[in-house]
């Protein structure tokens, strides 16, 4: 099967436009997996909750 055929086949049947949607769904799913570990791994000095330190809600704060 040659470039055109495939591209014929992707682009202008059924199963073609559902294949090439899922390549992408599964691809954006990767990407958010793979960004969320990386922003995960970056930020987790943060997690650490100080009850002591500056709150939006405190009277003190404002």
């Amino acid at each position: 099967m040659d470039i055109a055929g495939i591209f014929s086949w992707l682009f202008s049947s059924r199963e073609g436009v559902l294949v090439l949607l899922g390549v992408i769904l599964v691809g954006f799913l990767v990407a958010a997996i793979v960004l969320e570990r990386k922003t995960r791994k970056d930020f987790d000095q943060y997690d650490d909750e100080d009850e002591s330190g500056w709150s939006l809600f405190d009277d003190d704060n404002k």
